[in-house]
């Protein structure tokens, strides 16, 4: 690990929004650090002059001033900035450093040519749809749900239901109904915003039938909405209003109602993998300042940026991108299949759209890597100031690749973080190297620690990632679970008053982390602790390999259990002993003899969620004996289908095993 692929320039202290927090801090508090190690330590060790700086360096709009930053730093249950009343979408909708007729949302998609709307224009169209929600009856505290894609109505919508006080939850139209229903039943919508269906590539995908068992199946529903979006030219649903009809011209002013700094902004929602998904509550005033602190000190973006993140409306990083005029950069929507025409599209639309900073997954760069492109011989880049990765871990070659094809100028930031906390509480930074294999720090604010099986906090060993000081945007809780049960069993249980993430994680001396997997997918034989990635990374590295999955089946027994591989194959090869013997090979010298794979079997598909994680935990417990439908929720995979190979595989063995030996 460690080869540096990038270095900050030697006038980064001039030039980025960092060097620029640094002199305030030197001049408005006395304060002067060293180098940014020296800041991250103050900033976790003082948390109330921390973030308050934060407040005040970004001037946070406020109607009431807080009375102190915050109550009890024990978690959970710390309450930030009481007295304060704010509204995020006031503060998003300032739009510093922008002009009027300043282009700040960019929409490109496969649906319909694209659209910008200027600093004036999205203003007015909140406006407008604000006074539409309001003459519907929606008032502080009610929910609006969007089954709508990346496009600017659904961020209109965000931005009208914020300014009301109102609460605002998505879902991406190519989420199944019972997807939807499971999320939205919970928190019990007033109002649906739901568009007709949308462009995947050259395939138009017809949503109606999904509105309509959507709307059949919350009562809580007083309107619908709908967005002509496939068909320009169709009707709304019957008894429901028109997009334009919400947005109609109006003279109401553009108002924001002041609410307290936890008041529920929106409601996200954890995967849904197994068991209903987990409706994690988000505050106007927590979302905010960790967003402005994410988009400006970290990812360095300021009204001259173009801000691009490959996202769906049912994945956080929605809620991330969206931000980012709150720091006065355009933002970039992109709504289709990233792979249309080919992986080059998304890079064509970042030279087309003047992109700076250019976020997507992990599993997308690999794919291109794999595909053997160059970006940089395909589209002009030399805009590009950033690039993103997040969604899994991004191994070394992976980095190196970007600097191999897309360029060596852009610094390259892999982060991670959760939809719990809608952020990335590790990440990169410009004052730091870029090592290969790496994601440079820990952020500004987030006490991040890798703690050992017995606790204690470790320095360059694998550990349980975990959060020890808390942050303003944890979720304010869980919707409907007023005791706060559900959220410290989620969070909490293992370490008491410690926030356990459940990643693995190795912290190095000079602050850098790696990533490598879920601990409960973890491959323990023989006491050796191993993280999925690192397996993917060397599994998938081969030209023969498109995909794969790996399971640890463990002998109750306290043998060495079962190491179960799955690999998806290049088009047009089967899986044979030679192979076997390749992939057996490569494993055992790259990470070492325990894991070799008991078995190796070829699958058509590895079951993925719609934000492309895999799913590890649900495999497992189908190879175990649990039903499909139990072990996974079948609405909020990508390739619902996937999952039959497995349960097929697991009745197989389990007859296999029944089986009496002959005498």
């Amino acid at each position: 690990m460690g080869d540096v692929l990038w270095t900050p320039p030697a006038d980064v202290l001039q030039r980025s929004r960092i060097g620029n927090y640094l002199r305030w801090l030197r001049e408005h508090r006395g304060l002067d650090f060293a180098d940014y190690d020296e800041l991250w330590r103050w900033s976790v060790d003082d948390l109330a002059a921390f973030w308050r700086s934060v407040w005040d360096h970004f001037e946070v709009v406020a109607h009431t001033p807080p009375t102190a930053t915050l109550t009890d730093p024990a978690m959970p249950g710390t309450r930030w900035f009481p007295g304060a009343t704010l509204n995020y979408a006031e503060n998003v909708l300032r739009m510093p450093g922008r002009s009027d007729d300043d282009p700040v949302v960019i929409a490109h998609g496969q649906t319909r040519a694209p659209v910008t709307l200027t600093a004036a224009q999205l203003r007015e169209q909140v406006r407008r749809v604000a006074a539409g929600l309001r003459r519907l009856g929606v008032v502080a505290g009610d929910r609006v749900a969007a089954y709508a894609p990346n496009i600017p109505e659904t961020y209109v919508l965000l931005l009208a239901t914020s300014s009301l006080g109102a609460i605002f939850s998505s879902c991406a139209p190519e989420f199944g109904t019972r997807s939807v229903t499971d999320r939205w039943q919970q928190i019990e919508p007033k109002v649906l915003v739901a568009v007709d269906g949308y462009r995947y590539g050259d395939k138009p995908v017809d949503r109606r039938g999904e509105v309509a068992a959507i709307r059949a199946a919350l009562p809580s529903l007083e309107h619908t909405v709908g967005i002509a979006y496939l068909d320009p030219a169709g009707a709304p649903p019957v008894g429901a209003l028109a997009w334009n009809e919400l947005a109609a011209e109006t003279d109401e002013p553009l108002s924001f109602t002041p609410v307290p700094f936890d008041h529920p902004l929106y409601v996200l929602y954890s995967s849904g993998t197994t068991g209903l998904p987990k409706p994690i509550v988000h505050g106007h005033g927590g979302i905010l300042l960790e967003h402005l602190k994410m988009l400006a000190l970290h990812h360095d973006l300021g009204p001259a940026d173009r801000f691009f993140w490959f996202t769906t409306t049912g994945w956080m990083m929605w809620n991330f991108l969206v931000s980012a005029p709150a720091v006065g950069a355009t933002i970039v929507l992109f709504d289709g299949n990233p792979g249309h025409p080919d992986l080059g599209a998304l890079w064509r639309l970042a030279e087309e759209t003047g992109t700076t900073y250019f976020g997507t997954s992990a599993p997308f760069l690999l794919a291109c890597r794999k595909a053997g492109l160059v970006p940089r011989e395909i589209a002009d880049l030399s805009a590009l100031r950033g690039v993103g990765s997040t969604g899994a871990p991004l191994p070394a070659e992976g980095f190196t690749w970007v600097y191999e094809t897309v360029g060596e100028r852009p610094q390259l930031q892999s982060l991670s973080g959760g939809t719990d906390v809608c952020t990335g509480f590790v990440g990169g930074v410009p004052l730091l190297p870029v090592h290969a294999g790496e994601i440079t720090c820990r952020a500004l604010g987030a006490r991040v620690e890798a703690r050992s099986a017995d606790g204690t906090p470790v320095i360059g060993e694998l550990g349980e990632l975990v959060i020890t000081a808390p942050m303003p945007s944890m979720p304010v809780g869980f919707w409907n679970d007023p005791d706060g049960r559900r959220y410290r069993e989620a969070y909490f249980e293992v370490y008491p008053g410690v926030w356990r993430h459940g990643d693995w994680i190795t912290i190095n001396d000079r602050g850098g982390c790696v990533i490598t997997g879920r601990s409960d997918a973890t491959l323990n034989r023989g006491g050796v602790r191993l993280g999925t990635a690192e397996f993917y990374s060397v599994v998938e590295g081969l030209d023969e390999v498109v995909d794969s999955v790996v399971v640890h089946l463990e002998d109750d027994e306290g043998g060495a259990g079962e190491l179960l591989l799955f690999v998806v194959l290049a088009e047009g090869l089967e899986l044979d002993d030679a192979l076997r013997r390749k992939i057996c090979r490569e494993l055992r010298t790259a990470l070492s003899p325990r894991h070799v794979p008991d078995e190796i079997h070829q699958v058509r598909a590895v079951p993925r969620t719609l934000s492309a994680k895999k799913l590890e935990v649900p495999v497992k417990k189908i190879l175990t004996g649990t039903p499909v439908d139990s072990a996974a929720a079948k609405g909020a995979l990508a390739n619902p289908e996937s999952l039959t190979a497995f349960a097929t595989f697991a009745q197989r063995r389990a007859s296999d095993h029944d089986t009496p030996t002959p005498a």
